[in-house]
């Protein structure tokens, strides 16, 4: 059945909040599309249309409450004209360079994943090598929840989170479950697990952000002179439901980070630092482009006070390179300032007073499909400078 709610009397700027929420809602939907000022969700609840509806004005409150109006800025823009239009996913997906698993979920083959590599290496060379003292770290793919809980990343965004548990240490539980499987001629999606009877509560999450690890390494220290500089690039994951459907926006996925760890002015001057950097590369690379003012998507009733305080205080910037296809835009990077608050939370301290910290990200995939999608497969269409770096980092590689 089709749950149709209109949005009207909603600030346009929060449609797409809505929109991107409401797939947490109930977990029967199998499609919600945004037309106008008109939220369509196809479902199968048993509760009908008005227990979605209801759902969905809730999140209207939320995202309506206490609307204090958001700082709307555009610190850069690079306009230019691009060679391709066409649907880059559908054209790596049938020349197989990708391979769509489930959405957001990937395969990546050459030439797309020597690009990814790329990538990473120029933000490295052309961004991270240019702060005096970077050092560089590798994480893991997991984050103990503890660590996850001094980020309030259980209280902001509980919706993204990945749990990693596994059977009890149990030899009945184990052998029951093995010979459930057995019988059930192999993993069935669908057969019922006792979740509580069968496993533990889980101790570790699946990593959302690279830079959790980084003040997690740091935690309990007094950091020496006006700071530190780590870059350090891993796995990440997020679960965003069906907005995994969405261009760019992937389960699983590799997330480079430049972090600031120090006082106040350093970490403050070594953002603005990565903030021009960040802009002579968009230029040099000749992509469609915008910096502006963004937000976190908080899942949470005091959204508004969040979002409205992040970008009045311009805490995070975005650089978001257009995709010409479906004539939108995605962000590849953001630059953020956090204060205090992981200082506080992992207790480390430059002197006597809590460190403050800071990050500029890089989407490595979102980089690749983004740059593929106003550039395309043929590299004599590719930017000059662009295509003589890609080309002398090959000869380096091979």
């Amino acid at each position: 059945m089709e749950c149709i709610v209109s949005l009207e009397g909603l600030a346009p700027s929060q449609h797409g909040q809505v929109k991107y929420a409401a797939s947490f809602i109930d977990e029967t939907i199998s499609d919600i599309r945004l037309e106008g000022t008109t939220l369509r969700i196809v479902h199968e609840s048993p509760k009908g249309n008005g227990a979605i509806e209801d759902r969905v004005r809730k999140l209207i409150d939320r995202f309506s409450q206490g609307d204090f109006g958001f700082k709307e800025n555009i610190l850069f823009e690079h306009k230019t004209v691009t060679p391709y239009e066409q649907d880059i996913i559908a054209e790596l997906a049938a020349k197989k360079i990708i391979k769509v698993l489930e959405p957001g979920l990937f395969i990546f083959r050459e030439p797309f994943s020597s690009l990814m590599r790329f990538f990473d290496y120029s933000f490295v060379s052309k961004i991270a090598s240019r702060f005096e003292g970077v050092t560089t770290e590798e994480y893991p793919a997991v984050i103990h929840a503890d660590s996850l809980n001094k980020t309030n990343h259980f209280t902001s965004f509980p919706e993204h989170i990945h749990f990693l548990t596994h059977l009890r240490e149990d030899l009945d539980i184990i052998e029951a479950f093995s010979q459930a499987v057995r019988d059930n001629g192999g993993w069935q999606h669908d057969a019922p697990l006792d979740l509580n009877a069968n496993m533990p509560k889980p101790k570790f999450t699946m990593n959302p952000s690279t830079c959790y690890h980084c003040y997690e390494g740091l935690q309990n220290e007094t950091l020496d002179g006006d700071g530190v500089v780590v870059t350090a690039i891993s796995k990440c994951h997020r679960f965003e439901s069906r907005n995994h459907t969405d261009f760019g926006r992937l389960l699983d996925f590799s997330m480079r980070e430049i972090i600031f760890v120090g006082k106040p002015e350093f970490v403050k001057e070594n953002r603005l630092r990565a903030i021009e950097y960040l802009k002579e590369l968009a230029v040099e690379w000749n992509v469609d482009s915008v910096m502006e003012i963004a937000n976190d998507p908080f899942f949470t009733n005091d959204f508004q006070v969040k979002a409205s305080f992040q970008r009045n205080q311009e805490m995070k910037y975005e650089l978001r390179l257009t995709i010409p296809h479906i004539k939108k835009s995605i962000a590849c990077s953001s630059v953020n300032f956090h204060s205090n608050t992981f200082g506080n939370a992992f207790n480390i301290k430059t002197g006597k007073r809590p460190a403050v910290t800071g990050c500029v990200g890089f989407g490595i995939e979102r980089w690749t499909f983004a740059f593929l999608a106003q550039y395309g497969l043929d590299e004599s269409e590719w930017p000059a400078a662009f295509r003589e770096q890609y080309h002398a980092w090959q000869l380096k590689s091979v």
